[in-house]
């Protein structure tokens, strides 16, 4: 056995004031309960005695009594509900087939004509000779039965591209399992094995019942060690760590390591209230910070993979942004809160003008929209066909309106606003670069964006520049001019952009903070379709007499993509 180092001068000083406390204990007239002494162990100093007591005074002292520690038995066990979970929860193994180049550089190589260069050499030729042309690559995860004919959920990441599946079960059996569906957007699939008899099985519980703080019981496969039970609190809800469109995670302090992906995270009652998906973790290990897809939403996904082998999501057809508190200030509104709305897809479920390019959505179906991405995972839930009542607000008051749901396509991904989040790191999702004229085309004239392929002011038709072009109207630190082939050919401004461009941005203004470069086209001021530096300049000082702080413009990208920017005009 390995010798255990201590240090002397820790025993001395324990030793020490040990005696400094007995002294004083027999001094004041305190008794302890004295123990039978034990034989000191070789090399152990012998505890130094305790010091004479004072004869007793004419006046007894009464001893106070002996307090007796009696031992508990700790937190109230969770062994009953564990066990008549386990038997439902599976590790799953799967292989995949993959070349052995794939992901491999080549091999390094000695200098030529160095010492060592045959060693060298022979050591990665052996090393590499001993492959074939292929070979197997192994991973281990986590799931759970949800019926008892053989469906069980787990995480897209555990299975993906894997050439075979195996499911193993808590009695040591093992089944070949074949995939039903998956979805990448929630990291979720459905599996499907054939079992001899009905397995054990758990349900889905209601996970907007769980409060932080409430406990919970994880379930899975950590580094290969199945049937592993950890037992947690619930830290957190609603987080966003950028895994998908739809991150609504419940975090939780309750062990969860690699091997985990897939498994379920039990309430109390034994319900499944999330999936186990990733860790924050700079070692690879549990360090207290897990997060798990809600069952509110992971069991609508499962449901569909089940039915359809593919989910059917609501689609409302625009694309959104943040609402800042600048944004906020400038339509009126208290705190920042909603989605604003950048863009409508034209075909899309609102191209009928129901919703327009500047209302801000804070109702979807009754539900609250706090912050943008709340609006994605709302629509994306709902029934695909249903008509529901959107509250936004536009020009400055709240209205209802009815929209019928349409349902997202893989293929309308990038040019929904209800999609994924590529191209939307800075909050304002993009559109797809082939739909770049696709973008606000109302069918009425009162859309607040116009038409892509609307008639051009006659000036722009006759190819005239106006006195503006040469005399740029300078407003809050931009200078501004009127659209012209010149302009168009110099900025690369495609012809379905209409509005004033750009042309020079004065450093450390106002516009400079908010991001607007020469080039970008201000299609309206406060909703106001803008034709030329003059209507600019006009809207602005109209705001400020108002009493207004921040100018809310609606700028477009030289292909066209829309965004709003609150810009400060004090």
């Amino acid at each position: 056995m390995a010798p255990t180092i201590r240090l002397p001068f820790r025993r001395t000083l324990a030793l020490l004031a040990s005696a400094t406390m007995l002294a004083q204990a027999g001094m004041s007239g305190i008794a302890f309960a004295q123990t039978t002494p034990e034989t000191a162990a070789p090399g152990v100093a012998a505890p130094v005695p305790a010091a004479p007591t004072p004869p007793a005074s004419a006046t007894p002292q009464q001893t106070p009594p002996v307090q007796t520690i009696v031992p508990t038995n700790g937190p109230a066990s969770v062994a009953d509900l564990a066990e008549g979970l386990l038997d439902a929860v599976v590790n799953i193994s799967t292989s995949q087939n993959v070349k052995d180049d794939e992901g491999v550089g080549p091999a390094p190589r000695a200098p030529d004509g160095s010492p060592f260069q045959e060693f060298f050499n022979d050591f990665f030729n052996k090393q590499q000779g001993n492959k074939g042309p292929n070979h197997n690559v192994s991973s281990l995860g986590s799931g759970f039965v949800i019926d008892p004919a053989g469906y069980i959920v787990t995480n897209n990441h555990v299975i993906e591209g894997a050439d075979d599946i195996e499911v193993n079960f808590a009695n040591g059996s093992k089944l070949k399992a074949k995939l039903i569906g998956t979805d990448t957007k929630t990291d979720l699939s459905v599996l499907k094995v054939e079992p001899k008899t009905p397995l054990k099985s758990v349900k889905f519980g209601d996970s907007s019942e769980m409060r932080i703080g409430d406990w919970v019981m994880a379930i899975g496969n950590p580094f290969g060690f199945g049937g592993s039970v950890t037992v947690g609190i619930i830290s957190g809800r609603g987080r966003n760590i950028n895994a998908g469109p739809y991150d609504n995670f419940i975090q939780t302090d309750a062990a969860i390591n690699k091997g985990n992906s897939g498994g379920p995270l039990f309430n109390m009652k034994g319900e499944v209230i999330g999936i186990n998906t990733a860790i924050i973790s700079p070692s690879g290990g549990s360090i207290g910070i897990g997060f798990s897809v809600p069952s509110e939403l992971a069991s609508g996904v499962v449901e569909q993979l089940r039915q359809y082998g593919e989910t059917r999501r609501g689609w409302l057809g625009v694309r959104i942004q943040p609402v800042t508190d600048d944004i906020a200030d400038s339509l009126g509104l208290d705190t920042a809160k909603g989605a604003l709305v950048a863009g409508v897809i034209k075909g899309g479920p609102v191209d009928d003008g129901s919703i327009k390019a500047g209302d801000v959505i804070l109702k979807f179906d009754g539900k609250a929209v706090n912050e943008m991405r709340d609006l994605p995972r709302v629509v994306a839930e709902s029934t695909v066909g249903k008509e529901v009542d959107v509250v936004v607000l536009r020009d400055g008051k709240e209205q209802t309106v009815k929209v019928k749901l349409g349902r997202l396509e893989d293929s309308d991904q990038a040019a929904s606003g209800d999609a994924a989040p590529d191209g939307s790191q800075d909050g304002v999702i993009t559109p797809d670069p082939d739909e770049n004229n696709d973008m606000d085309q109302p069918d009425t004239g009162d859309q607040a964006a116009p038409a892509p392929g609307a008639p051009a002011p006659d000036q722009h038709q006759q190819g005239q520049v106006s006195p503006d072009v040469a005399t740029p109207k300078n407003v809050l630190g931009l200078s501004l001019s009127l659209l012209s082939p010149e302009t168009r050919k110099a900025f690369g401004i495609a012809e379905s952009v209409d509005g004033v461009v750009v042309t020079e941005v004065e450093p450390g203004s106002a516009s400079a903070e908010k991001g607007l470069k020469p080039g970008d086209v201000i299609v309206e001021v406060a909703q106001e379709f803008m034709k030329s530096p003059d209507a600019v300049a006009a809207k602005v000082k109209s705001l400020k007499q108002e009493g207004r702080r921040n100018a809310q413009l609606m700028i477009a990208s030289a292909n066209g993509d829309l965004r709003f920017v609150a810009v400060p005009m004090e």
